[in-house]
């Protein structure tokens, strides 16, 4: 879907159906940002493997993905954004293997 492969600002709904949960995580990772992500889940298994394995800087659970909390180190992944936000210096990261807030 040409719409999940740019990054569009605005009040814009692209919907891609996924047959089962590793499909969907498929198609969230097939693009090629990774801003933000979420899930809306009772299920905490499903929610630790979502946060494991999704390609996103900001990660929230039961939560819109607007609404970016500003205070938090957060960047983005792939071509979203520009890396980890000023706050957090280069050595505090470095020792962790992907930097992201959830």
């Amino acid at each position: 879907m040409r719409i999940a492969q740019e990054e569009v600002f605005g009040p814009v709904l692209g919907l891609m159906v996924a047959n089962d949960f590793d499909d969907a995580v498929r198609l969230a990772n097939g693009v090629r940002f990774g801003l933000s992500a979420a899930i809306v889940s009772r299920d905490l298994t499903r929610v630790h493997q979502f946060i494991n394995r999704i390609e996103a800087g900001l990660i929230t659970v039961n939560l819109p993905t607007a609404g970016v909390e500003y205070q938090l180190p957060f960047g983005g992944t792939k071509e979203s954004s520009f890396g980890m936000r000023d706050r957090v210096q280069p050595r505090s990261i470095s020792i962790l293997r992907r930097a992201r807030c959830i």
